[in-house]
């Protein structure tokens, strides 16, 4: 039976002499007819929550339980699934606190079996990449509703019912990410396997022989201080945009990206050559903001998604030393891109931090 305005008013979620009566009735009327009960609204009385909860809700849907009861049905230990949820990167759960779905009782069995099969160690290693990812996506997705979705309703003075009913349609639109996330997963893994055998070489398949380059904005600091945070959004995301196609599109990857810098590894040095000077070039207009970089090749270590060694450090410190619009290279990279459309002027031997000997470098530039 549906829940009257009457009944509305007993709870305290409703006042029919409150100037914004119809709307709040809307709403109300609304999240009812999908199935919250009179205590779930109660409980939201008073709380912004309310014009989200019917998103909220579906987002992670069904009986909740605690991580006892969820340990027990999945038939792992408390310790394991505790140790699980914080290499995810989820805060501790609270004595008596149901936080867990049937979703998860899943997961925390096939933890289980990853454990027996590779050791938990790294599989926990592994579960802290997963979830920085994932956390990273998590934060992504509700960035693109904020941005595109409910600012320019604000902006237009959307009635409560219109954001309630907005959250619920971009909530609902998650379900469609599993089959995305799955098929993309597989082809980055078909990449991902085929750069591994192109750069590995040896005994050890984690020591991989790659170009290694660092790419920042100079000037970008001080123009943090005097624009807005939409329009240095705006220079950041073109930044990553480049850096992400560029790099993409030559066969290399983008390994971390913070801000104004990006860290990329590709197979070859004329490669990384490339991607470096394609993302300087691409700001050769801009008289604020100007790019320089560094690249370095050699052996590295693979490990959790990213690379380690002197080579990364090497690649770091020399880009470091670039001046506005120069990207400079080790002699291995110059070396290595001999006979490409590049031209590598000798800049001197540098000093670099945590380097005995100065090192020689080269500027890089097409032609």
């Amino acid at each position: 039976m549906p829940i009257s305005a009457d009944e509305f008013a007993a709870a305290g979620l409703y006042d029919p002499a409150a100037e914004n009566a119809a709307d709040r009735l809307a709403l109300l009327t609304w999240l009812a007819d999908r199935g919250l009960t009179l205590p779930q609204l109660a409980a939201f009385a008073n709380d912004p929550r309310l014009i989200p909860l019917a998103g909220d809700l579906t987002i992670r849907p069904g009986e909740r339980m605690t991580v006892a009861e969820a340990a027990s049905t999945a038939g792992v230990s408390v310790s394991a699934v505790e140790r699980m949820r914080l290499a995810s990167g989820l805060p501790p759960a609270a004595s008596g606190e149901a936080v867990c779905t049937a979703g998860d009782v899943e997961s925390f069995r096939n933890f289980a079996l990853a454990a027996s099969m590779f050791g938990e160690a790294a599989i926990l290693q592994f579960t802290r990449v997963l979830g920085t990812s994932l956390a990273r996506i998590a934060d992504a997705a509700i960035a693109l509703f904020i941005v595109n979705v409910e600012l320019p309703a604000r902006a237009t003075h959307a009635s409560p019912l219109a954001m309630a009913q907005a959250n619920l349609d971009a909530a609902q639109a998650i379900g469609i990410l599993p089959g995305i996330l799955e098929a993309m997963l597989r082809a980055h893994l078909e990449a991902a396997i085929r750069r591994q055998r192109a750069t590995t070489g040896g005994e050890r398949g984690d020591l991989v022989a790659i170009t290694v380059g660092f790419v920042d904005l100079v000037g970008f600091t001080p123009l943090a201080r005097e624009l807005s945070a939409s329009e240095l959004g705006a220079i950041v995301e073109r930044f990553e945009a480049l850096a992400s196609d560029v790099t993409a599109s030559r066969g290399g990857r983008v390994v971390k990206s913070i801000g104004d810098a990006v860290m990329f590894v590709a197979p070859r040095a004329d490669v990384g050559c490339d991607i470096a000077l394609t993302l300087m070039e691409a700001f050769a207009d801009d008289a604020v903001v100007r790019p320089r970089g560094g690249l370095a090749r050699g052996e590295t270590l693979m490990r959790g998604g990213d690379y380690y060694g002197p080579v990364v450090n090497l690649a770091a410190r020399i880009g470091d030393l670039a001046v506005p619009r120069e990207i400079l290279v080790t002699p291995a990279v110059a070396e290595g891109a001999r006979g490409a459309p590049f031209r590598f002027d000798a800049a001197g031997r540098r000093m670099l931090k945590g380097v005995e000997d100065p090192q020689l470098v080269y500027t890089a530039a097409r032609g």
